[in-house]
């Protein structure tokens, strides 16, 4: 394994614990802030907006200064933002802090061009799949952290421990060697990445996938509460469970092709919302959390063949398109769920397992080929 890939995987795990230790908890400590539950909602959804529009030019400056500047930029932002929230007083003063720490998001088009350039022999797929497994290892240990720090100290002091684990994050991400920034001709400009048809209609089934298998997942939480009569105890448990899932799916996908590691990834995705609406018992629904990491391998698969679409002076902002395309259905799913749970708790299931059969459908007659792209001279 190239050592820049272990220094990376370094800081993707040290990051995953810190994160894991006040994500699962934020809403939480913004109730404790002052906030209500539809103030909770539009910080969370403008933070979400914040992650969506910061792909494509962190995909194009990574293009044109290199990708280990970018990856530097968004640790030290990441850490300057959980320390904000960390020593926060107000409300106000903490959903800045909140917006400053999504606006990191950013990374992923950097990231993943820096793993795609850094994998050696290896796949793009068993290089960005492992790279993801790193960070979702952090994130199954962190909520014990985080659990076990706010029950003694307190919901502040998860972001204090937050930043301990991040500043040896930070010596990971510094110790990485810099990439050589690759020249790029008139013919591989960003306009002409735009004219790619089979890399633009690769964008429009990964929209209609996404959307589908993220669709049964916002208000799961919700439904095991209110209809299943689950404990929080145990919805956190199934929280652990799915980061699990998120490992072990991402290293076992990460060795096949992204075509079928896709088609996988969806129908485990379905398998979950189908466990959620029939299902009943803490182990049917664990299996079910478990399952639900071919969510995350689909997107892996989804970004590793980005790279056989495009050349590789135009993969940092073509993984940033792809971002944003992905954040786009995350922000229209939503509200789409919760007028379906209004209307009935358990429809946004069924509703869900109709969109990924059309989605499989859809991935076995439109999923590109690879292809090896020559530069033009």
């Amino acid at each position: 394994m190239n050592p820049a890939l272990l220094l990376l995987g370094g800081a993707l795990f040290t990051w995953g614990i810190g994160e894991g230790v006040f994500f699962y908890f934020q809403p939480l400590y913004l109730a404790e802030l002052g906030a209500d539950p539809l103030q909770i909602g539009t910080i969370l959804g403008v933070a979400g907006v914040a992650m969506a529009v910061v792909h494509i030019p962190a995909g194009y400056l990574a293009d044109k200064f290199g990708r280990r500047p970018l990856l530097r930029a968004a640790w030290g932002i990441g850490l300057l933002s959980c320390m904000l929230m960390a020593t926060a007083n107000t409300l106000s003063i903490f959903v800045i802090g909140l917006i400053f720490y999504s606006f990191t998001a950013f990374v992923m088009s950097p990231l993943n061009s820096y793993v795609t350039s850094a994998r050696g022999k290896w796949t793009v797929e068993r290089a960005i799949t492992l790279v993801s497994a790193t960070f979702s290892l952090g994130m199954i240990l962190g909520p014990l952290l985080g659990g076990w720090l706010g029950d003694r100290f307190g919901l502040r002091s998860l972001y204090y421990g937050a930043l301990g684990v991040f500043l040896i994050s930070m010596v990971f991400i510094l110790s990485l060697p810099p990439q050589p920034v690759e020249s790029s001709s008139t013919q591989l400009s960003s306009k002409n990445l735009l004219r790619n048809k089979r890399y633009l209609s690769f964008l429009g089934l990964i929209f209609i996938v996404m959307f589908a298998l993220y669709l049964s997942q916002p208000l799961t939480q919700n439904f095991l509460q209110e209809v299943r009569g689950l404990t929080l105890g145990q919805i956190g448990l199934l929280g652990s469970l799915g980061a699990l899932g998120n490992v072990i799916l991402n290293l076992i996908l990460g060795q096949t092709r992204a075509r079928l590691g896709f088609l996988f990834g969806q129908l485990f995705t379905a398998i979950f919302a189908f466990l959620i609406w029939r299902g009943s018992g803490i182990g049917v629904f664990g299996l079910a959390y478990f399952l639900l990491g071919g969510y995350r391998a689909a997107r892996s698969m989804a970004t590793a063949h980005v790279s056989s679409l495009v050349h590789e002076a135009q993969m940092g902002l073509a993984y940033g398109w792809l971002e944003t395309i992905s954040a786009l259905s995350l922000i229209l799913a939503p509200p789409l769920a919760g007028y379906l749970y209004v209307s009935d708790p358990a429809s946004p299931y069924p509703f869900a397992l109709l969109l990924i059969f059309i989605s499989i459908i859809l991935t076995l007659i439109f999923f590109p080929r690879s292809k090896n792209l020559i530069p033009e001279s």
